[in-house]
């Protein structure tokens, strides 16, 4: 399997998943202003919409998108997935939360020639929706004490907050904390230059 990344993308919780897992993969790293990948091939070749992440399987075939990427690593490795009777539901739930409220909140403060009114706002929408799942934060992981998939793609959404000067409700400090110290984490942002 290959994971398709650009460092400090979204597609880093997509890497900590599968450090996580133990499952095989490798890396290709996309450089997203050229979609190109480092032997020069065009990306666009591996995922038309351009964007990471994918996965390339061994037989060939391509999974996008991060909701999917991340239910088929916590599928495969269940420790990853949110406890109880609705689990897979609850993990499912937050995930489109933080895919369609929190990250795509952060595309003016990433997209050149935003106007310091459109960051300004991306900014304060970003700030209500942390604060909205702060609120919902059952432990040091989203779901208590064992981190999920969605604890990932969450902490990486936290770091960019961190580097766009948006402070972090104090039970997300914790949570990114906790994130933070795992060590399939450490080699994740090692792997990607980051750390």
């Amino acid at each position: 399997m290959i994971l398709y990344y650009s460092p400090g993308a979204c597609s880093l919780a997509d890497h900590i998943a599968l450090e996580e897992s133990g499952m095989k993969f490798t890396l290709a790293k996309v450089d997203l202003k050229t979609h190109k990948l480092e032997d020069g091939r065009s990306f666009y070749d591996i995922n038309p919409k351009g964007y990471v992440p994918a996965i390339q399987f061994d037989d060939g075939q391509i999974l996008t998108e991060n909701i999917a990427i991340l239910s088929f690593i916590a599928d495969n490795y269940p420790a990853l997935m949110a406890p109880g009777q609705n689990g897979r539901y609850r993990q499912l739930e937050k995930l489109s939360f933080i895919s369609g409220e929190i990250h795509k909140a952060f595309a003016p403060l990433f997209k050149p020639g935003s106007t310091e009114s459109e960051k300004a706002a991306a900014a304060d929408k970003i700030r209500k929706r942390l604060s909205e799942i702060a609120a919902q934060v059952k432990g040091p992981y989203l779901f208590g004490e064992h981190a999920t998939v969605a604890d990932f793609y969450l902490f990486v959404t936290l770091l960019w907050a961190v580097k766009n000067g948006i402070d972090l409700p104090q039970p997300l400090k914790t949570l990114s904390e906790h994130v933070r110290a795992r060590p399939t984490v450490d080699v994740a942002l090692k792997q990607e230059g980051l750390a």
